[in-house]
């Protein structure tokens, strides 16, 4: 007789299975997806280790590991992903949050904190490619006085940051705007802080994506063109439209831009360029720019 599926033999099994189909964190996987399964939190597996899932949690738990192990990122298994200490529902329409986009996060909520709003109403914010809504409702949960506009030009991907909008009760507090960058919001809107998290990369770099990213997140929020810097070209002058004098731009960027990236803003007197945040590999991640009088 064989020993039963505990979940101890269940975790100890997928971890070996994963880390021999190429995951980076093979037992971290192995706990989120079972304790997704279970229908519990990963820390409650540690006091339930002799314990036997039933049947259809174990058939449930097979099919999640036969797809992570085919390079399906765990967030889109189980449908969400934290960030900044907060839930949020992520599906394959929308880029999965990383930990150094709360590097912006943090920048804003420093500068929002010294800063009176100029655009009336409140400090008006706007979230260009807001995908799963990240970046809008840590805004709009963390700075009260915030009204934040989210904008992104794909439906599906405003539909999930709604639905994180709603989760995080700040939907009175948000607008959602269909749009390619500021295309269609109107003219006379102004605001104290524009963040961005735009597509970056370079077309050369695709293929050498983690098979995680390349096959399974939008490429349309991932792939910027040969020079990685293409949406950030359009962003920039459209930014400084739209931001009041001394108004802020927070901009994730990947390192291999980031020379580039500063020459664009030198080469437009409206920007006067701030010192570069560093992610936690010491690595210049969050350009930021003032608008000039």
């Amino acid at each position: 007789m064989s020993d039963p599926w505990t979940i101890g033999r269940l975790l100890t099994w997928t971890t070996g299975f994963l880390k021999d189909h190429g995951s980076d964190s093979p037992r971290l996987d192995a706990e989120v997806l079972l304790a997704h399964a279970l229908g519990t939190q990963r820390i409650m597996l540690y006091t339930r280790f002799d314990e036997e899932p039933n049947e259809t949690v174990r058939t449930q738990y097979r099919g999640f590991v036969k797809e992570r192990a085919n390079g399906k990122p765990v967030a889109y298994l189980v449908g969400k992903r934290e960030f900044y200490s907060l839930d949020f529902v992520v599906t394959p329409d929308v880029l999965i949050p990383r930990p150094e986009t709360e590097f912006l996060v943090v920048g804003l909520l420093d500068a929002a904190k010294s800063t009176k709003p100029t655009a009336g109403g409140g400090l008006q914010i706007a979230d260009v490619g807001t995908g799963s809504g990240i970046l809008a409702v840590c805004a709009a949960l963390k700075i009260p006085q915030a009204k934040v506009t989210a904008i992104d030009v794909s439906p599906a991907a405003l539909a999930v940051a709604e639905r994180n909008a709603v989760a995080h009760g700040v939907t009175e507090r948000i607008e959602f705007v269909e749009s390619d960058l500021f295309a269609k919001v109107p003219a006379e809107r102004k605001f104290d802080f524009i963040v961005s998290n735009p597509p970056y990369i370079m077309t050369s770099e695709m293929a050498e994506l983690d098979r995680d990213v390349r096959d399974f997140e939008p490429h349309l929020a991932l792939e910027a063109g040969p020079k990685g810097t293409e949406v950030i070209e359009r962003l920039l002058p459209q930014a400084a439209e739209r931001l009041v004098t001394g108004g802020q731009l927070f901009m994730e960027i990947s390192p291999q831009i980031h020379d580039a990236v500063q020459t664009l803003l030198k080469a437009d007197h409206r920007w006067e360029p701030l010192p570069t945040i560093d992610d936690q590999q010491r690595k210049p991640r969050i350009v930021r720019a003032r608008r000039r009088a």
